[in-house]
């Protein structure tokens, strides 16, 4: 089944046609906003009855066999065949009809060289951190809804050797990987009797016994970030994973207590400890007020024995804004004169990165490091 064969119903068949709508957000009926070069705006557009709408919905998931929405059920996510993700929620959890938001899957950027082009890195940044992912660094993907994680960590994954068995571990479908290589492992939701779910841990876990050279974890938010952290500190280093946090700080925090919230006897310090062997770099990502996504931190993981959590976060390059002119954001990506490391680990897989990569640029007097 394919999108023409979903959307049959004004005005969605329409929007779906348009490539330059990056999100599609109905709330009810009669409210339709859309996302253009990532700003949100109303579209002016209205179904002709909440019947039209539910009966959309229902297409959407005759794509996704096994799910539903109902009042037992009222919230669900699901997959389009071009790798859109949506959510649907109906009442009554929401007021005023069916909401639906699709993220489309319609990206412009592909390789790295590409997120340099939209300003979401610069090319020092993108060369380092192409080589780091390559080489087989430990990366955590971090920010908001929409701040351009997946879209990083897929343009990342290129530097990946076509030879790797890369493990997909997602929810609901939203990484595409080029490499030829590639296993998909998803999550399931309980049933009406609250059986037969399939956490994003026992995906993981499973899938240590399938001989991965790299894994990737679409979305760090349960107990799966105990296997996350003993994966990496257990011979599967180079592994990715994306969790929502407004900074790097917040970031360790959470994967922290999302581990002591597991119910499966995690200690605090061993946690941290295992943070700091295992993860290698935070990437933090932001959209900005003129739509543009941008890396605005990354960031390593230190030992300091000194700290409550023996962690020191440093960053390795910032972005630093000026002003806004124009309707767009101006600033500029600065690295603080740290070098990386995992540095010496990637010179010992052949890459040469001139010192000239890590000159600080950044006033000494904002480079303490973050203890945690």
């Amino acid at each position: 089944m394919d999108l023409s064969e979903i959307f049959t119903v004004p005005p969605i068949d329409r929007l779906m046609q348009d490539p330059t709508i990056t999100e599609i957000m109905i709330n009810g009926p009669d409210r339709i906003f859309i996302e253009r070069a990532g700003v949100r705006t109303d579209s002016g557009l209205t179904f002709e009855g909440e019947h039209r709408l539910r009966y959309a919905i229902e297409r959407m998931l005759e794509a996704n066999p096994g799910f539903r929405v109902d009042l037992s059920s009222p919230m669900v996510d699901l997959a389009l065949p071009d790798g859109s993700r949506v959510n649907v929620c109906i009442p009554p959890v929401v007021v005023g009809g069916p909401h639906v938001t699709i993220r489309r899957f319609n990206r412009p950027v592909k390789v790295p060289a590409d997120l340099v082009d939209v300003g979401t890195v610069s090319e020092p940044m993108a060369t380092f951190l192409g080589e780091a992912v390559r080489t087989g660094a430990s990366v955590l993907y971090s920010g908001a809804t929409g701040s351009g994680k997946t879209t990083l960590l897929e343009v990342l994954a290129t530097r990946l050797d076509p030879s790797e068995r890369v493990i997909v571990i997602e929810d609901t479908m939203e990484l595409h990987l080029a490499q030829p290589n590639v296993v998909r492992m998803l999550g399931r939701p309980p049933n009406l009797e609250g059986k037969g779910e399939i956490t994003l841990g026992v995906l993981f876990r499973n899938s240590l016994r399938m001989r991965p050279k790299r894994i990737i974890l679409g979305e760090i938010r349960g107990a799966e970030v105990i296997d996350y952290l003993q994966a990496i500190n257990s011979g599967h280093g180079g592994a990715q994973a994306v969790i929502h946090a407004s900074n790097a700080r917040e970031a360790v925090l959470r994967m922290i207590q999302l581990a002591m919230m597991s119910g499966r006897g995690a200690d605090r310090r061993s946690v941290s400890q295992q943070i700091i062997e295992g993860l290698d770099l935070i990437v933090q990502l932001d959209q900005h007020a003129d739509g543009v996504r941008r890396v605005v931190a990354v960031t390593q993981v230190n030992p300091n024995p000194g700290a409550p959590d023996g962690i020191a976060l440093e960053d390795i390059y910032r972005w630093i804004p000026r002003s806004l002119e124009g309707g767009r954001v101006e600033g500029d990506f600065r690295a603080t004169g740290r070098v990386p490391r995992i540095l010496s680990k990637m010179r010992l897989a052949g890459v040469q990165l001139d010192e000239a990569f890590f000159t600080g640029e950044v006033d000494d007097s904002d480079l303490a490091p973050e203890v945690l």
